[in-house]
């Protein structure tokens, strides 16, 4: 009789021959442009920390005063117990800072999908997704029952194809897309999905995670980057990326986000963040509202990287962001490259990201550029990524 689990062990070894299972590395500091890692010190080109804030001091002490007065944990979900003045506070400002009328501070990116969109559709409706949205978008059309209809990569009219053919089906409809896609670092063009959604009165969701803090005026988004702040109806956030904390935002109408506040199950269900959390999400707002600069930093050291790569001849994707996905092809060759980074001395911290986060023989280096890099980080990763590119023939 074989053993119960002998099929995990077939499909772990069938993982290992074809390069795709993850080996997971430990973190021995804090996030900054220099880690520890599995022991040893490296650049660290993978974190998305894309303005430094997540070992701030500011932040850090935001973080510290707030666990002295609220304690470590609200030991509540937020509709019974468990919201905080400070919760309160920051949605306000988050709202403020997105140009809308409110906002609901969930526990992360990802709850926040899940929270958003089973609200608005259900059995009988429809959602217009693209086809390389994130996994939380995925999921979160998966639990709200909906028809998902899938439209090409920031394809517009292949978008107004699939909603002419599905969209008299159907009670009410949902467009959903990335505003930047993380794998790709290329980003929407929300500007037509907009209009296209308006001739069809079709409600429109963008998922900013890779954008707040990037794009738009001092970091405000994508929403703000096409200057349509207030026009789409729910805009999702991450505050554990370009913020450097934890915890996810659902923006938009009071009617929309307060509709959400009374069925969104994650923020029903589920514990809410800590008073420590949100404490330095609010010292980062205040960052962000004072100055461009870190902005303007991280958009200095992209363009500089991203310069430096190309004239290596690496192919870098159609990326216009921060992020800079280094184009290896083959998943057991992109494991090995970034191997060969690691155990540099000084080493680079820069995973291989393959199948099925990103489609079969499209395996990449996905490096994250930060403003906490300095130009002498830069250098080095960019000597370091030359030798190795040319030692495995990718350059």
């Amino acid at each position: 009789m074989p053993e119960k689990f002998e099929w995990i062990k077939e499909e772990m070894e069938a993982l290992k021959q074809q390069g795709l299972r993850t080996h997971i590395r430990t973190i021995g500091s804090a996030c900054g442009p220099w880690m520890v890692v599995d022991g040893k010190k490296v650049l660290n080109f993978c974190s998305n920390n894309y303005l430094g804030l997540a070992n701030h001091p500011r932040l850090k002490e935001a973080a510290r005063a707030a666990v002295q007065i609220w304690g470590v944990g609200p030991a509540a979900v937020r509709s019974i117990a468990g919201t905080l003045e400070l919760h309160r506070t920051l949605e306000e400002r988050l709202a403020a800072f997105k140009g809308v009328e409110d906002a609901l501070y969930v526990q992360s990116g990802f709850c926040a999908n899940q929270a958003a969109i089973p609200p608005m559709v259900g059995k009988g409706d429809v959602i217009f997704t693209d086809r390389l949205n994130h996994a939380s978008i995925i999921d979160g059309c998966r639990l709200s029952s909906a028809r998902v209809v899938v439209y090409e990569h920031c394809d517009v009219e292949d978008c107004e194809r699939a909603i002419k053919e599905n969209l008299g089906q159907y009670r009410r409809a949902l467009l959903i897309t990335d505003g930047v896609f993380s794998m790709d670092g290329d980003i929407a063009p929300l500007d037509r999905l907009f209009e296209l959604c308006q001739r069809h009165d079709i409600i429109t969701m963008v998922d900013d995670a890779h954008g707040e803090g990037v794009l738009g005026r001092g970091g405000r988004g994508i929403v703000d980057h096409f200057q349509l702040n207030g026009k789409f109806d729910l805009e999702i956030g991450t505050l554990s990326k370009a913020f450097g904390v934890m915890g996810g935002v659902i923006a938009g109408s009071s009617t929309v986000i307060d509709w959400i506040r009374q069925k969104a199950r994650p923020f029903l269900f589920s514990s809410a963040v800590t008073a420590a959390d949100t404490a330095a999400c609010l010292a980062a707002v205040d960052l962000l509202e004072e100055s461009t600069d870190l902005v303007e930093l991280l958009w200095e050291n992209t363009r500089y990287f991203k310069d430096g790569m190309r004239s290596a001849g690496f192919d870098i994707g159609a990326s216009v962001t921060p992020i800079t996905p280094v184009m290896i092809g083959d998943a057991t060759l992109a494991q090995h490259f970034s191997r060969m980074l690691f155990d540099c001395d000084p080493g680079i911290f820069a995973m291989p990201i393959g199948y099925p986060t990103v489609p079969q023989g499209k395996a990449r280096i996905r490096v994250m550029i930060s403003a906490s890099h300095s130009r002498d980080d830069l250098d080095l990763g960019l000597d370091i990524f030359t030798r190795i590119g040319k030692s495995v023939g990718i350059i």
